[in-house]
């Protein structure tokens, strides 16, 4: 386990029970979070790709324009 996780695991048994509920609770929320946005990027992989192709396409087609930062 890394260090970092194992001093926060320490810090958070000496809380009372309440909040080390809480703090799990945080924990497992953001994990599956993650694990939906994983799930959701792998599949959204050829539509991504389909639409960078595309826009490739219109690039060398001279149908695009160069953004300019300056003026957003």
């Amino acid at each position: 386990m890394a260090q970092l996780l194992e001093e926060a695991i320490a810090r958070v048994k000496l809380l009372p029970e309440n909040e080390q509920d809480a703090i799990a609770a945080l924990i497992l929320e953001e994990l599956e979070d993650e694990a939906r946005w994983d799930k959701a990027f792998a599949q959204s992989h050829d539509v991504l790709a389909k639409l960078a192709a595309a826009a490739l396409v219109e690039d060398q087609a001279g149908k695009t324009q160069e953004l300019d930062p300056e003026t957003l």
